[in-house]
């Protein structure tokens, strides 16, 4: 349970979901606990964000993800390899990559830290800070499956983009608000408003 302000970083990538990266924004806004957001979105997660959300462009992206200002969230560029989060010595809670691409995956789990994304999921990952991959590709191929595995061997944890339906969801939005809820829980930020599974006894 996290009981001091932290800061965390957030990316979006290049994979179908971006709702579900939009709501995890949401959430982390209002939360008390988290002091800072370091957020990136690849110039990929520019296009789908456009396609799915009808996002158009990197300016004011914070304001068009929450429908306000914030001065909570910072935004970098994918190419600011010299951003705060690049380095070791900036403290950190921990980086989610929420909608994580297989090409995302790729670069971590083979250490190219080749852009600002890659870079401070690496430092994550030599720092042994949490790093929360989820993941967005169906099916699998094996070489999707052994960056993966390479990958939570050098400590992140798969998370794949899958919804819960036992909370009996009303619409894909509820879904998105779920399942980012459930990834900072993980991370021991709980939701107040977080479906909780209590079985008939």
């Amino acid at each position: 349970m996290t009981h001091q302000p932290f800061n965390l970083t957030v990316a979006m990538t290049g994979a179908s979901g971006a709702v579900f990266g939009q709501h995890l924004l949401q959430a982390l806004h209002v939360d008390p606990r988290v002091s800072q957001i370091h957020f990136v979105a690849s110039e990929s997660a520019l296009r789908v964000l456009a396609e799915e959300l009808h996002f158009s462009g990197r300016n004011a992206l914070v304001e068009k993800l929450l429908g306000h200002p914030s001065n909570k969230i910072h935004q970098h560029a994918e190419a600011d390899i010299g951003a705060s989060i690049a380095s070791g010595s900036y403290p950190s809670g921990g980086m989610i990559i929420l909608p994580c691409s297989m090409g995302t995956l790729a670069g971590i789990a083979n250490g190219l830290a080749q852009n600002l994304i890659e870079r401070a999921a690496d430092v994550c990952l030599k720092e042994r800070r949490p790093l929360v991959l989820c993941v967005r590709e169906t099916p699998f191929n094996k070489i999707h499956l052994r960056n993966m595995s390479l990958a939570a061997d050098a400590g992140a944890t798969i998370f794949p983009v899958i919804p819960a339906f036992y909370n009996h969801p009303i619409d894909s939005t509820e879904m998105a608000k779920q399942f980012a809820a459930r990834v900072l829980a993980h991370l021991g930020l709980p939701q107040q408003e977080a479906y909780v599974w209590k079985p008939d006894i």
